[in-house]
């Protein structure tokens, strides 16, 4: 099979599969949020380990531990995914899957925000463009639920942070996965522990059916991921970026069309300007991926001349 359709497919999929988590997640009641992320973690660390086990490619630990900047670099990525992950959770499981997707709908803005102001990038004017209605955007959806609308900012800037220190890192997918939800998981068991000393752990305490669909969560945590990393590496970043779209669009769908959550007229107000806001940056970047490339082969065009 031609690579980048392979690569479209294996993005279709992860995106697809993050896209109607929620309704997973539903699934996973009476279990609370803190429960199901350790539960999440731990089961993590168990799929991925048999992964890497099947791949022989255990190896990796040894050089890694002689990198302790690195070890820093993963501890924080590890924070930032365990914030992500338990903030979804409780947005979901509260019945707030509209504003779950609004954070993933803004998280490309905070990219760029990010970008700025942590790495010093310059953003051209139709980016500044892009920033200025997605903040109007926020503005009106404070407007409408009277606060501010924290749960997408945490996820969107969690997010963001996270991929910050991954980019930097340069793990691959399954080895990364690992590191993060092993650090993670000794504070997951002890919860789980204590949990179950308190008899108010759900784990094994109600149906098979339920205690199966905890154990899955690992699964489901790391295939997308997996499948990501694949679509990552055959896909051009603008293909890529496109895609990132389709996970939101499907939280929302489950939201208001599974869910029956509430979308009066000022809420979608606010979400059709964050995609303006999109569709302006997205068409700034296509055109500016052009430009470049266009420049490239120009440039590799005149030695050949000059000869």
């Amino acid at each position: 099979m031609n690579q980048t359709r392979l690569g479209y497919l294996y993005g279709f999929g992860a995106y697809l599969i993050w896209g109607f988590f929620p309704i997973y997640l539903k699934l996973l009641r009476p279990a609370g949020p803190v429960e199901i992320l350790a539960h999440r973690i731990v089961w993590s660390v168990v799929f991925v380990a048999l992964l890497l086990a099947a791949m022989r490619n255990i190896g990796f630990l040894r050089a890694l531990a002689r990198r302790p900047r690195a070890l820093a670099a993963i501890a924080a990525a590890a924070a930032l995914i365990a914030v992500n992950w338990g903030t979804y959770i409780y947005g979901v499981n509260s019945d707030r899957v509209v504003e779950t997707a609004l954070g993933y709908f803004i998280n490309p803005l905070v990219v760029v925000l990010i970008g700025v102001f942590v790495l010093r990038e310059r953003l051209r004017p139709a980016q500044w463009a892009a920033l200025g209605v997605g903040g109007l955007a926020v503005a009106v959806l404070t407007v409408d639920y009277g606060r501010l609308p924290w749960l997408a900012l945490v996820l969107a800037f969690s997010f963001a942070g996270y991929g910050l220190v991954k980019k930097r890192l340069g793990l691959p997918a399954a080895e990364g996965l690992f590191v993060e939800s092993a650090v993670l998981a000794l504070p997951a068991l002890a919860y789980l522990g204590w949990l179950g000393r308190q008899g108010d752990a759900t784990f094994g305490h109600g149906s098979a059916g339920h205690t199966a669909l905890l154990v899955l969560a690992g699964a489901a945590t790391a295939i997308p991921l997996l499948l990501f990393a694949g679509a990552a590496n055959r896909l051009p970043l603008t293909g890529l970026g496109m895609l990132q779209y389709l996970a939101p669009i499907l939280q929302l769908g489950c939201g208001v069309l599974v869910f029956h959550e509430p979308m009066p007229p000022a809420r979608l107000a606010g979400f059709g300007l964050v995609w303006v806001a999109l569709v302006v940056f997205t068409v700034d970047a296509l055109r500016h991926t052009r430009r470049t490339r266009a420049q490239a082969r120009a440039a590799a065009l005149v030695p050949a001349e000059a000869r």
